[in-house]
This record gives C-alpha cells, structure tokens and sequence, in this order.
C-alpha cells in the first residue's frame, strides 16, 4: 500500500527504537557505516540528530515512539521508512538479535531493499486522538468489569451467591442490598467506585456519539448495519482512515487479522486459526458485532443468514467460526460502504438469488 521510490540519498540512519535509549545507525550512500552510538529518546535529541543529517533516509521499526519521532523527521523534510515488525522475521528471528544489529539491519534494508520491511503507514494524528480516546473507554470497561469479578469472588468465599446475568452498568445499584453484612463495609468503596466508573463510560459513550455525528458524519452510512452504534463506527473510520488507501474491500479482512493462517504444502492444506495480525481492539469489536447480528434478537440479513448457515453444521467450534467468518464480512461491507457512501441493503444477495430468471 506504500511504495517506496529510489532517490539519490546523502545518508540512511537506522534506529532501534527504545523507550529511553535509542541505538542509531548511520551509513552512507556508497553503503559504509559511519557512525553509530546511542541516544536518549527524547525530543531534543531527536531534533539534534535529524538536524545534523539533513535530507537523509530514516528508518525504523512501528513502536510507541514513532509517531513522533516520524512528525519531527518529515517537518525537517527527511523521508521515514516505517517497518512493520510483524512482517520483518529477519529482524525478530535473529539469532543474534541486539539493538546494535538491529539499527543496523534496518539502515541496511532500508537502504537497499525497504520493500522487503514491509513498510506501514500510520494513519493522520486526527484519527489517532479520536483512538486514544476509545482505547480509553476500554480501560475504564476492563477495569469495571474486573472490580465487579472481585466483588463476586469475595462473597463467594462467605458462602454466599449472587444474581447472574446482573450487567456492569447497574451492578452497583443491584448488588448493594445483596451483599453479606460481614461484607458490606469493605466492599462498599468497590461499589463506589464501580458505579464512578459506570458514569464515567456513559459520559465517554455520549461523546463519541456527538463526536461521530459532527466531526465524522461518515460513520452514519456505517450504523446502517444491524449491530453498529457510534462506537462501532467511529472506531472503524479512525482504524481504517481514508479508504481509499485499500485497492480492494477485501483486502480489509487481512489487515484487521480475520484471515486463516496458510501452511499449505503439497496435498496438505490444514484448516487454521486466523492469523490476529492487525488492529486487535477493532478486530474485538467486528466480532462483538458479529456476535450481535448472529444473536436471538439480530435482525434479518445477508450477514445473518450467511453465519446461521455456518452455525447448522453444529457445536460451538461452529458458533465460533460463524463469528470470525461474519466479522470478515462485516469488515468488507463497511469498507465498502464508507468508501461509496451508498444506501445499504440488508437482504440484497438473497433478493438477487430469488428473482425470477426471467424477469424484466
């Protein structure tokens, strides 16, 4: 998706990447190191390096660091080489993997072959803002969900039992009157601050719908689809960014993860698991929704129709698969619908399949 030119270049840097420090490597265009040492990570002695070397290759490998460091090297003009680690096994495989080999063999690919790094390209720091913010919600959600866990386990070991099926949302409320006497006191400031936490997610869930509806007014065409809200939606448009970076609808489905993985050989062909690459979180929410779609109260659709077909063959390896495989499709459909903005129709394959052949 992102193709790198030859270009007459004064010098390639490599760096590995670290938290603190960062090892670089420097080499010129005739392919001699000739430099390397470590660095803080830090703005200023970033700007000190990209400054020095102006106009130079700078290569790196997709970690917490680099969207910054990626903004200060293309405000000073330099061209960034993002490698995708996932896809480069010569770097994690490495039998002697350090960071000095590291920055080298980035510097070096980089250099001369960057099409085999895999090279990736982060989506606009406006959609990274609008992550941050859902990332967030899902931290608050896991660690609601966590504390509601807790305050189940600790009444269970007094012998006590509380109503299943009870949502986090109101669990607070719910549970409050139920619990032992001994407990009451103790647990109280978990109620306290599960019901705190409750607040704040609906505040957040608020936000992110008024934010869908006047910042991305794309994600409406996407919530025609049973089983995608605003968050949903707004998610998916922050992941994916401007959709026309994906030659195909299809080609969606591998990069959120959803594909099998291939070991084919000969007459071999096992059947396995997807592969996970990609985004986790939208891919965790394509299979919420799919989940949603396949349920008691989904509402009827291609989509649907196509997962229960699945599900008959029994089990709940089969409920499984219908998931992933609706997820997949799910994810096709809505690249499909944010890139052309047309009107969604729930039942347009099977309507097609029962028309009269000879119809007008």
């Amino acid at each position: 998706m992102h193709q790198h030119t030859p270009r007459a270049l004064s010098l390639t840097i490599g760096l590995d990447l670290g938290s603190r420090i960062t090892q670089l490597a420097v080499y010129d265009p005739s392919g001699e190191r000739t430099e390397e040492r470590k660095i803080s990570t830090t703005r200023e002695s970033m700007e000190q390096l990209l400054d020095r070397f102006p106009g130079a290759r700078i290569v790196m490998e997709a970690s917490t660091p680099t969207r910054w460091i990626n903004n200060l090297a293309r405000e000073r003009g330099h061209e960034v080489i993002i490698a995708n680690p996932r896809k480069v096994p010569i770097i994690t495989a490495n039998i002697r993997k350090s960071d000095r080999n590291d920055a080298r063999l980035l510097a070096e690919l980089g250099q001369m072959k960057p099409e085999l790094l895999s090279p990736v390209q982060l989506r606009e720091d406006v959609y990274q803002v609008v992550r941050t913010r859902l990332f967030a919600r899902e931290q608050l959600v896991r660690t609601r969900t966590s504390l509601c866990t807790f305050v189940r386990s600790q009444v269970k070991s007094v012998g006590g039992s509380l109503p299943p099926g009870t949502t986090t949302r109101v669990f607070a409320l719910k549970i409050r009157p139920l619990l032992p006497k001994a407990l009451a006191s103790v647990l109280e400031p978990m109620l306290r601050t599960i019901q705190h936490l409750s607040d704040e997610i609906d505040a957040l869930d608020e936000g992110i719908k008024t934010e869908s509806e006047r910042d991305f007014p794309r994600t409406a065409v996407l919530q025609q689809v049973h089983g995608v809200g605003p968050l949903i939606s707004l998610a998916y448009v922050a992941t994916i960014g401007a959709p026309e970076r994906f030659k195909d609808s299809r080609s969606v489905g591998p990069y959120l993860g959803l594909v099998p993985r291939l070991n084919q050989s000969g007459a071999s062909n096992p059947a396995l698991k997807i592969t996970k690459h990609g985004d986790t979180y939208m891919r965790s929410l394509l299979v919420s929704a799919a989940t949603r779609i396949l349920g008691p109260f989904g509402a009827d659709s291609d989509l649907r129709r196509f997962g229960l077909k699945i599900m008959e063959r029994g089990g709940q390896q089969a409920k499984g698969k219908a998931r992933i495989a609706v997820a997949r499709k799910l994810a096709v459909l809505l690249h499909r619908l944010l890139l052309t903005g047309e009107v969604y129709e729930p039942l347009r394959n099977s309507d097609q399949s029962t028309e009269e052949p000879n119809a007008a």
